[in-house]
């Protein structure tokens, strides 16, 4: 949606950010480098601009549940398939397909879910369990004025990321290089975010058995 109000292509082009010109497919520098060009223009033809932006890019906000999902999204990609932690988890949403699993793509109540399950924690090595504590403070942090100590748990978050393999994201990227943007962010309901996932979730779950949708005895 963010790209969209900004006139961005989406899909995975290489000046994804609407705020710096992060090169997302500089892989070698994303967790070496941390102040990318500032984006000072958004000139149709140009890093990834499509058409004129529809805001101001100074008055969007990025909801913390965005970034919140991105967190355990990547957590979830890094680990080994083959692993006792991934085979639970698969196990553990029995009606999410396999390719949701391994791409991350949670709801906020399964999100929960795969914090508190101490089974799971259990099965994972000790830097994803580092991982997914640091996860699990980050959402009760982000979106709150904590100062210094919100600063150390995304710096904490970013390291780990790197240490255990993960992809930097656009999400990822903008908790390590725009921190400010979350702060004083806690008067902000995300009840709307939350809903909308869960509306999203009852739409597909017709579609989660054998990849049909049955709308009577005649269809």
């Amino acid at each position: 949606m963010v790209a969209f109000l900004m006139g961005l292509r989406g899909g995975f082009t290489e000046f994804p950010c609407y705020l710096c010109l992060w090169d997302s497919r500089d892989t070698t520098e994303h967790y070496n480098k941390k102040h990318w060009p500032q984006r000072t223009e958004f000139s149709v033809g140009r890093h990834n601009i499509k058409c004129e932006p529809l805001v101001d890019f100074q008055k969007v906000l990025v909801p913390p549940l965005y970034i919140k999902l991105g967190l355990i999204e990547q957590f979830v990609t890094a680990l080994d398939k083959e692993s006792a932690a991934f085979k639970y988890l698969r196990d553990f949403f029995p009606k999410l397909s396999e390719a949701k699993v391994k791409a991350g793509v949670f709801v906020g109540p399964q999100i929960k879910k795969i914090l508190e399950c101490t089974e799971f924690h259990n099965k994972l090595s000790r830097k994803e369990k580092s991982l997914r504590q640091l996860c699990r403070s980050g959402s009760g942090l982000l979106g709150q004025s904590q100062g210094q100590i919100l600063c150390e748990l995304a710096k904490a978050v970013v390291k780990n990321n790197s240490k255990t393999g993960c992809i930097m994201s656009l999400k990822v990227h903008i908790l390590d290089a725009y921190l400010d943007k979350f702060k004083n962010m806690g008067v902000h309901s995300k009840e709307q975010g939350e809903l909308f996932h869960q509306d999203i979730l009852d739409f597909e779950r017709p579609y989660q058995h054998d990849g049909r949708l049955y709308l009577g005895t005649d269809t």
